[in-house]
């Protein structure tokens, strides 16, 4: 099997359910919404894959690639029954809704926008709903990381094989959207609820492709995406 092959053989079949509201972690109710009100991205990256299958992707990427963009659509619906169970903020929501319109505008290649939503912002706030939401958040945050981490595989290698690279433009989004989310945090002795962490999380997957900080998820009895090694795959050393 090629490479494409073997990463379509690793997925797993789950389907959304409507969970009941629990209880969020204290101190992280704000961020939770804003993290919660980013689903709106789901269904973009989805989009950008299915824009990128009309251009020069490779043949042997394409059954994988039209896979994850139904991923994509199963992500939507999981969060937006997380969204029904905890509620909304409008604020957040209008907010996000921005940053999406300009993932959607930035000018770079869509699989490589498509590749950093989903290993520098998707692969943060996973593990945030995974430490701090309720037991139906980490549930979800397990569904779709074992998604996300085939997704962020296959659009490395494909983004290898069309030598694409981020832009500092792309990368300045990045760090807005993450920066956006994390905001109502504060510094903290919990680094669960602590600003910088997450922030430093963003950064050392995008720039290591890892992050130490998270070592502990592989402990845990959800190690959602962390589960599986692969070079492709942002580690948790």
């Amino acid at each position: 099997m090629n490479p494409y092959q073997k990463l379509l053989a690793r997925k797993r079949t789950w389907t959304p359910v409507q969970q009941t509201k629990g209880k969020l972690k204290e101190g992280a109710e704000e961020t939770i919404y804003r993290a919660l009100a980013l689903r709106q991205l789901e269904l973009p990256v989805g989009d950008f894959i299915h824009e990128a299958l009309q251009k020069e992707i490779p043949q042997a990427a394409r059954e994988l690639l039209i896979s994850n963009i139904k991923d994509e659509e199963k992500h939507d619906t999981a969060l937006g029954y997380a969204a029904a169970a905890l509620g909304t903020n409008p604020q957040a929501e209008e907010e996000a809704r921005r940053l999406k319109e300009a993932w959607i505008a930035h000018p770079d290649h869509t699989v490589l926008k498509a590749m950093v939503a989903e290993r520098a912002v998707f692969f943060v706030l996973l593990p945030f709903f995974r430490f701090c939401g309720d037991s139906g958040l980490r549930t979800v945050s397990a569904d779709i990381s074992r998604d996300e981490q085939v997704h962020v595989a296959t659009n490395s290698l494909v983004c290898r094989e069309l030598g694409l690279t981020v832009s500092p433009s792309l990368d300045k989004l990045r760090k807005a959207t993450i920066n956006w989310v994390m905001q109502p945090l504060k510094k903290s002795e919990d680094k669960h609820l602590d600003r910088q962490f997450w922030i430093d999380q963003s950064d050392s997957l995008m720039y290591a492709g890892k992050a130490e900080g998270l070592i502990e998820t592989r402990r845990s009895r959800m190690p959602a995406f962390f589960e599986m090694s692969n070079s492709d795959l942002p580690s948790y050393a």
